[in-house]
């Protein structure tokens, strides 16, 4: 599927005069097509699957002393668009996941992190997609995913709350215990 540009251009002129403004005044004229082009990179991920990311993961037997113990890579910045007003929500994804026969090299899971972010979405199903990944894409025994964002539907508006951020978690397998997930936590930084 790709972005259709012209549409949202034209779609764009229209929500410009229905506000009262003149879309061919000098500091709109081109706003149409920006939006459009932006609206192309914002939304890129309806036209990926993440799990082309996790494809060229390494096989390892499973007593292999090479898959360590955990895999918890902190801080993934990501930035989506909240499919209830269409405003940016932006923040840091922290993903984990034990492995069990099958490693990924680091660079593929903020791939699967901004492929998911890069669609209409609500946090909270944001997490459990990148979850689903994880888990899918690597058999792995446990996952743990810690979404902590901003979202401007809360701060530009309503109740314009500028400095308070929502965490969504979502867990599989043996990290899906809540014993197995506080030291993960603890070395997220995230009370448990």
């Amino acid at each position: 599927m790709s972005i259709d540009t012209a549409r949202i251009e034209a779609a764009v002129l229209e929500i410009l005069a229905a506000i009262g403004e003149d879309p061919a005044r000098p500091g709109l004229a081109s706003t149409p097509k920006r939006i459009a082009q932006s609206y192309g990179e914002f939304f890129a991920g309806l036209a990926q699957d993440p799990l082309d990311h996790l494809a060229p993961s390494a096989d390892f037997t499973a007593d292999s002393s090479e898959i360590g113990e955990l895999v918890l890579l902190r801080d993934i910045e990501f930035r989506s668009m909240c499919e209830h007003h269409l405003l940016p929500f932006t923040g840091v994804a922290h993903v984990a996941y034990l492995p069990k026969d099958r490693i990924v090299g680091l660079g593929a899971l903020p791939q699967v992190v901004e492929t998911l972010a890069a669609r209409p979405q609500l946090q909270e199903r944001l997490t459990e997609e990148i979850a689903d990944a994880l888990q899918t894409g690597l058999d792995a025994r446990g996952v743990l995913v810690v979404l902590d964002a901003t979202h401007g539907c809360v701060t530009a508006r309503g109740g314009r709350q500028t400095r308070s951020t929502t965490v969504t978690l979502a867990s599989r397998g043996i990290l899906s215990e809540p014993v197995e997930r506080a030291e993960i936590m603890a070395l997220i930084g995230v009370p448990a």
